[in-house]
């Protein structure tokens, strides 16, 4: 006998400024309640101590966090200058503090910055969520267990001086994922000669999105309480997904596509993941791999027709 799901069919994407001193699966459990949804996942969390964008997807739109999770991300961070700690950030132990340089400005600060802009290579944080060896970093580091982490290629597309105090400074990032903003804080705290740790971090943008498409938590709650109807906040899964070019499918092609078959269109060949489209509604997305003068999709995420 099948179980029974719990919760109703909920498809789309909502994006959620996490408040400060939460984890993001909390998060995602107190938004799929007031749902009522059956399915849901975050693309990526964001530590309790961050605050900012952070996608949730329901249903049909579960299928693509994964590509959302390799998007590039932006953040504004606060770092303590001085100051190390054993997590890179102000909820661990402090393990060494050193004097600030004098006369620290932008000038100074500028030439710095400039060594990690681009393409660097960046050792993760211990109280990160990479595994080893089926565990997170962050469970070996807790029972005190260092682990050999090897430099990992990330970009910094930008890195911005906003604001520079005696001991504190505000930079804004753009980036590759994976990149770690507690370490990129140490290592310019090192390259400073006095340490450092992240002390606020607010992403402002993921897998497309910004604090403007951003919804707090207390907003939703009050709606539930009005008895209005949350489903209108969502947005379609293939608005996280406009960094795929798009194809129109009509046809026997449509219908094959559909029934998972693989199909070859003509026109101008095309490389890499493709969003597709038929009938005026979003198919999900194919691998498209050059023929010549025609291309050849394969299906790999495609979404249920409501």
């Amino acid at each position: 006998m099948s179980r029974r799901r719990k919760g109703r069919d909920v498809n789309g994407i909502l994006v959620i400024d996490k408040p400060l001193d939460v984890t993001s699966n909390g998060i995602l459990q107190q938004v799929k309640r007031l749902f009522g949804a059956a399915k849901a996942g975050h693309t990526g969390a964001l530590d309790p101590l961050a605050t900012g964008v952070l996608p949730l997807c329901f249903g049909e739109a579960t299928k693509f966090s994964q590509m959302m999770l390799d998007s590039d991300k932006a953040y504004i961070a606060t770092a303590k200058l001085g100051v190390r700690t054993e997590t890179g950030d102000s909820e661990g132990a402090v393990v060494e503090e050193k004097p600030v340089p004098a006369s620290l400005d932008s000038a100074a600060l500028e030439p710095i910055l400039e060594r990690f802009r681009g393409d660097i290579q960046q050792v993760p944080s211990m109280y990160s969520a990479l595994k080893h060896k089926g565990r997170p970093l962050y469970e070996y580091a807790r029972e005190g267990i260092e682990v050999e982490r090897p430099a990992r290629p990330v970009t910094i597309y930008e890195l911005t001086l906003l604001d520079v105090r005696d001991d504190e400074l505000d930079i804004a990032v753009s980036c590759t994922k994976g990149t770690y903003i507690r370490s990129l804080v140490e290592d310019i705290g090192e390259a400073l000669g006095c340490g450092a740790h992240v002390t606020a971090l607010r992403r402002t943008m993921a897998s497309g999105f910004t604090l403007a498409d951003a919804y707090p938590v207390d907003k939703l709650e009050a709606m539930r309480e009005r008895g209005e109807s949350l489903d209108g906040l969502l947005v379609a899964p293939d608005a996280a997904l406009s960094m795929f070019p798009e194809r129109e499918l009509s046809g026997q092609s449509l219908v094959s596509i559909i029934n998972g078959q693989p199909v070859r269109i003509s026109g101008q060949p095309v490389d890499g993941f493709v969003r597709l489209y038929g009938n005026e509604r979003f198919i999900g997305l194919a691998e498209a791999f050059p023929e010549g003068e025609a291309t050849r999709l394969v299906p790999r995420r495609l979404v249920k027709s409501s």
